[in-house]
C-alpha cells in the first residue's frame, strides 16, 4: 500500500467525519425532523449549487461516465455536454415553487409534496416503495465505484475498499443527517473540481498534447474521433434518449428536487444555478475527456470502469494521485449520503409516521432512534447487496435513473404548473411508467431506437392528462395552495 497515496485520502475521510459530527451538534434542542432531514431550510447559494451538482455527479459520472468516453471515444465527451442544463432545470422549474409550498405545507420529503398536491394515499405509497428499491440499487452502484477505486489505487481487496468505504460515509451520514450531507458536498464539489483539473493536465503532459492524444487515437480506432463514436455506436434514436434520461428527466429525480427544499432565500436560489451551472459544465466536460484521451495512455484496459483511478497511478505523482483519489471518493459518497437520509426518510416520515404510527406516539423518543436505525439498516444492506458487482455499473445507475423519471417526473410538475393535475391522474402516470419502463427495459424492447425512458415518460403523459380531465378537479384549497406565489 501506497502510504503518500493514502496520506491525502485519510485527511480527506477526516474531514468528512468530522463535518458529521459537527452538523450532529446542531439537532441538540431542536426539531429533529426539521434538522436532521432538511437542515432546518438553511442553505445559501454556494452549498445549494455545490451539493445540486454534487449529489447528481455520482459513481457512474466519475467512474462509469469515463469508462463509457473510454471505450466510445470523443463522441462520448459530446454527449455527456448534453447534462449542462442539469442544475437550471432542476431549480428553475422546481425551485421558487418548491421552496414556497415546502415551507407553507412544512413538507420535509418529496412524498410531503405529493401529498399536499393530490390527497392520495396510494400516490404517497407507490412513491415511496419506488424511492426505497431505486436508491437501493443506485445505492449499491455507489458503493462498487468506491470499492473499485480504492481496490485499483490503494492495493486492498475489493471487499477490503468495500468495507472502509462503507463505513466511512454511514458513520457520517448516520451521525450528522441532511446538515452533513450538503455540508460534506460542498467540501465535495470543490474537491472534484481540483482533482478533475489535476488529471486532466497529467494527461495532456503525459500524452505529450492533445494532437497527439488525438493522434494516437486515431490510430487506435478512427472511429474513436467521430461523433458517432466505435462502432457507430451514438446514434440519433441514442442521443435523443440520453437527452431525455440524464437532462430532462433529471429534474424528476426525488434526491435533486429534495434541494429545492432546503434553501435559505431567493439570492441563494439565484447563486446557486450560476454556480451549478458553471460548476457542472467543468466536471462532466473534464471528466469524459479524460476518459476518452486515456485510451490513448492506457489502450488495454480490461475494465474501463477502472481507468480513472488507473490514469490517476500512471500521470500524476503519488502525493496529487491522492488528492485525485479523493475527488472520485467525493462524487460518490455525495450521492450515497443524498440517497440514505431520503430513504430512511421516506421510511421513518412519509410510512411510519404516516401509515405505522398515524396516533404519533412517543414520537420525540422514537422519531431519533427509527430515523438513526433506518439510516444505518438501510446502507448495511447495501453493503451487503455490492458484495458481487456487475461489470459496468453504468448501466444499472442510468436504469435507477431512469424507474424514478418514470414515476416523479409528471407528477412533480405538472403538479406545480397544471391547475387541473389530480390524485387518479398522477397515480396513473406514475403507475403507466413504471410498468411501461420495466416491461421495455427486461425485454430490450427499443421502439424507434429509443431508450425505453422515452415512451414511458410520454405514456406517463399521456395517462396523466387524459385520466385528470376524466376524473373530478382537485378541491379548490389544494389549487390555491399550489397557485398562490
Amino acid at each position: 500500500m501506497n502510504l503518500e497515496l493514502m496520506l491525502p485520502l485519510i485527511i480527506y475521510l477526516v474531514l468528512v467525519l468530522g463535518v458529521g459530527f459537527w452538523a450532529s451538534r446542531h439537532r441538540a434542542g431542536g426539531d429533529f425532523v426539521q434538522e436532521y432531514f432538511i437542515g432546518n431550510r438553511s442553505m445559501g447559494g454556494l452549498v445549494l449549487a455545490m451539493t445540486l451538482v454534487a449529489t447528481y455527479t455520482s459513481a457512474s459520472s466519475f467512474i462509469g461516465g469515463p469508462g463509457a468516453a473510454y471505450k466510445i471515444g470523443l463522441g462520448w465527451v459530446l454527449l455527456a455536454m448534453i447534462q449542462l442544463p442539469t442544475v437550471w432545470l432542476t431549480l428553475g422549474m422546481l425551485g421558487k415553487k418548491f421552496a414556497i409550498i415546502a415551507r407553507r405545507v412544512n413538507a420535509v420529503t418529496i412524498n410531503d409534496m405529493l401529498w399536499a398536491r393530490y390527497q392520495s394515499k396510494a400516490v404517497v405509497i407507490l412513491g415511496s416503495v419506488t424511492i426505497i428499491l431505486a436508491f437501493i440499487a443506485t445505492m449499491v452502484v455507489q458503493f462498487i465505484g468506491g470499492a473499485r477505486l480504492l481496490e485499483t489505487a490503494t492495493g486492498l481487496s475489493y471487499q477490503q475498499g468495500l468495507f472502509l468505504f462503507a463505513s466511512c460515509v454511514l458513520l457520517y451520514t448516520v451521525i450528522g443527517g441532511f446538515r452533513a450531507v450538503v455540508m460534506t458536498d460542498a467540501l465535495q464539489g470543490i474537491i472534484m473540481l481540483i482533482g478533475t483539473g489535476a488529471l486532466l493536465a497529467g494527461i495532456l503532459v503525459a500524452g505529450d498534447g492533445l494532437p497527439n492524444l488525438i493522434h494516437q487515437l486515431k490510430v487506435i480506432d478512427p472511429k474513436l474521433v467521430s461523433p458517432q463514436g466505435a462502432g457507430d455506436m451514438l446514434t440519433q434514436p441514442f442521443m435523443l434518449s440520453f437527452w431525455i434520461l440524464v437532462c430532462v428527466g433529471v429534474v424528476g429525480l426525488p434526491h435533486s428536487a429534495l434541494r429545492c427544499f432546503g434553501y435559505r432565500d431567493s439570492k441563494a436560489l439565484h447563486r446557486g444555478i450560476l454556480i451549478g451551472t458553471v460548476v457542472s459544465a467543468l466536471l462532466m466536460f473534464g471528466m469524459h475527456l479524460a476518459g476518452a484521451l486515456g485510451r490513448a495512455i492506457l489502450p488495454g484496459m480490461d475494465s474501463p470502469d477502472k481507468i480513472m483511478p488507473s490514469l490517476m497511478m500512471e500521470v500524476l505523482p503519488p502525493w496529487l494521485a491522492g488528492v485525485f483519489l479523493a475527488a472520485p471518493m467525493a462524487a460518490i459518497m455525495s450521492t450515497i449520503d443524498s440517497q440514505l437520509i431520503q430513504a430512511s426518510a421516506t421510511l421513518v416520515k412519509d410510512l411510519y409516521l404516516n401509515y405505522l404510527n398515524p396516533k404519533q406516539e412517543k414520537l420525540e423518543v422514537r422519531i431519533p432512534r427509527l430515523s438513526l436505525l433506518c439510516t444505518l439498516i438501510l446502507g448495511t444492506l447495501v453493503l451487503l447487496a455490492a458484495l458481487q458487482p456487475p461489470e459496468m455499473i453504468i448501466w444499472l445507475n442510468l436504469l435507477a435513473f431512469g424507474g424514478l423519471q418514470a414515476v416523479f417526473l409528471w407528477p412533480l410538475v405538472l403538479g406545480l404548473y397544471w391547475s387541473r393535475a389530480n390524485g387518479p391522474g398522477a397515480l396513473a402516470s406514475m403507475v403507466s411508467g413504471i410498468v411501461c419502463y420495466g416491461v421495455l427495459s427486461q425485454w430490450g424492447i427499443k421502439l424507434a431506437g429509443l431508450h425505453a425512458i422515452v415512451p414511458s415518460l410520454g405514456l406517463g403523459l399521456a395517462a396523466f392528462v387524459v385520466v385528470s380531465l376524466l376524473t373530478p378537479p382537485p378541491d379548490q384549497s389544494v389549487r390555491r395552495l399550489f397557485e398562490q406565489q
